[in-house]
């Protein structure tokens, strides 16, 4: 049982890290800090519209692979991966 209980911890840890992550990027950036972010100008427009349109969504594929990748190594150090 104490194994599942570590187990459980450290995945709920990084689904936690990579939620705040995806928090921020979507709705901090992409809505509440726009008008600040917008005065930055990344490829001719504003940084919190970038974010908004296409960084929110670079962001989240970003966040699938590093998620799948910590998976696969925490499945191994606590011995339930798939063969």
């Amino acid at each position: 049982m104490n194994n599942n209980s570590g187990y459980w911890k450290e995945n709920l840890r990084l689904v936690s890290i990579l939620l705040a992550i995806w928090f921020t990027v979507s709705f901090l950036f992409g809505i509440i800090l726009v008008e600040p972010l917008n005065t930055i100008r990344v490829g001719g427009v504003g940084l919190g519209f970038w974010f908004a349109q296409q960084g929110s969504i670079y962001t989240f594929l970003v966040l699938i692979f590093v998620y799948a990748k910590k998976m696969n190594t925490l499945d191994r150090k606590y011995n339930v991966h798939e063969d």
